[in-house]
């Protein structure tokens, strides 16, 4: 088992200097070596398909030079063991990939302030990175969902809101029930958050980026313009979504996406010729 582990570790070391070095992509753009500030690829984790310890180690070894953040969607790390839950959280961190909760906050909040506490200190004992608090579904005014920010913070985790055009409880309701949606009321809140001390905004892609069919790029448009590239990050769960990203935004936009899109998003990003059928399935 030691040798194994050794020689996985040099591999990642050698592939860290090649990739520095320029020697295995002869790529249009060359990508800066992790941790990255932009162009951050995030992966959804086992909400979205059965990703094991062994599935999620191929994955690294193959890709995870390209992979910046792993995210535990839909509170699925509260049906996992909590050594299984370990194990994967150190699996990404030997890759340098960073954890993230993905939304299960809301849930806790509906116990209590206490449990919110609790939520976070397991949070950091288990080894996450991040906390995303999905203000679009927490039932929360302003101020509170800032304390909630900042208490992630001085936890020393990242707080990631996650804001969007479909709101489904609290203040934000009163939008939704409206048919409407003022963005610049959005963005107003997701320069709050960053003030307070969030280091990045997760955008939901309901309502706003589903699908190329559905994209209302001028909203993209402006959202970026006020907010700027390196504090947000676009969910794209279709391919052809990511791709419409990197052809207009170029490749330092940040992105969520299906673990099964890494190659396909890396090559777009590399500028290498060719787009489509890049999977990793």
């Amino acid at each position: 088992m030691e040798e194994k582990l050794i020689l996985l570790s040099e591999r990642i070391e050698d592939r860290k200097r090649m990739i520095k070095n320029g020697q295995i992509l002869s790529a249009s753009n060359r990508r800066s070596v992790k941790p990255r500030l932009y162009g951050i690829t995030e992966i959804h984790g086992p909400h979205h398909s059965v990703t094991g310890p062994e599935h999620l180690q191929n994955l690294f070894e193959s890709m995870g030079e390209y992979i910046d953040g792993l995210k535990f969607s839909g509170g699925c790390m509260s049906l996992m063991a909590r050594d299984i839950l370990k194990q994967l959280i150190r699996q990404a961190h030997d890759h340098d990939v960073y954890v993230s909760t993905g939304g299960w906050a809301e849930h806790i909040l509906r116990k209590g302030p206490g449990s919110f506490k609790q939520y976070v200190q397991d949070c950091k004992e288990l080894g996450f990175d991040s906390i995303e608090l999905n203000a679009s579904f927490i039932e929360l005014n302003e101020d509170n969902l800032l304390r909630l920010i900042r208490l992630v913070k001085n936890s020393g985790m990242r707080p990631k809101p996650e804001l969007g055009l479909s709101f489904f409880g609290g203040e934000n309701a009163e939008l939704a029930s409206s048919g409407k949606v003022d963005l610049d009321w959005v963005i107003r809140r997701a320069e709050r958050y960053l003030e307070a001390g969030a280091d990045m905004i997760m955008v939901n892609s309901d309502g706003l980026t589903n699908s190329t069919n559905n994209c209302h790029t001028d909203l993209v448009a402006k959202i970026i313009e006020r907010l700027g590239l390196e504090k947000i990050m676009f969910e794209a769960n279709d391919p052809n979504v990511s791709e419409w990203f990197i052809q207009n935004y170029g490749p330092k936009v940040n992105l969520n996406v299906n673990y099964s899109q890494v190659g396909q998003l890396e090559r777009l990003r590399s500028g290498l010729p060719g787009t489509r059928s890049i999977h990793f399935a």
